[in-house]
């Protein structure tokens, strides 16, 4: 397993959209493990394929609690068929957005398909935080971030603040 760097804000390949994976083999589940380790390490809960750079339609996620084992899921190609119409909020942070939360309102519970690192084809419905967490990764897979959900005097602060880090790192 290989830690990768996290891309952060504003890099514009947060902004793409990522292809479906043909398919699963050796190289796939190693990219797997080295989400994973990425996540952990960061720590995070969970990490789309596209914040370390890879525009494949793949996240990880753990969503156990800290005296919890730990319980890694892969979702490759995912797809969400179902949503409910109740709401709930959850303080969302974002690896690629360090240190920023915001309250973001999405559906409760969602179904979702998806293959994992076998390639076996699955199907759960989920609620809570890990429904939160499936939609914020899914959406990475599409180029939306978690402040693209805010008003946009909050994402133009904090896109504002990100660049002027980026210019400012840049300048070393």
């Amino acid at each position: 397993m290989t830690k990768r760097a996290i891309i952060t804000i504003p890099d514009p390949v947060l902004r793409q959209t990522c292809e479906p994976i043909v398919s699963i083999d050796d190289g796939i589940r190693q990219l797997a493990d080295d989400m994973l380790e990425t996540m952990y390490d960061a720590p995070g809960i969970g990490l789309a394929a596209s914040q370390i750079g890879v525009l494949q339609r793949m996240f990880v996620l753990d969503v156990s609690k800290e005296e919890e084992p730990n319980a890694p899921m892969v979702f490759i190609n995912p797809k969400i068929v179902w949503e409910s119409e109740e709401r709930s909020v959850y303080q969302e942070g974002c690896l690629s957005i360090p240190e920023y939360y915001e309250e973001v309102e999405r559906p409760a519970k969602v179904t979702v398909q998806f293959l994992d690192r076998l390639g076996a084809e699955n199907e759960i419905t989920a609620d809570g935080l890990l429904a939160t967490c499936i939609q914020h990764e899914l959406d990475h897979l599409n180029g939306t971030l978690f402040i693209d959900y805010l008003s946009k005097l909050k994402r133009d602060r904090v896109m504002k603040k990100f660049a002027k880090q980026a210019k400012l790192t840049a300048k070393g």
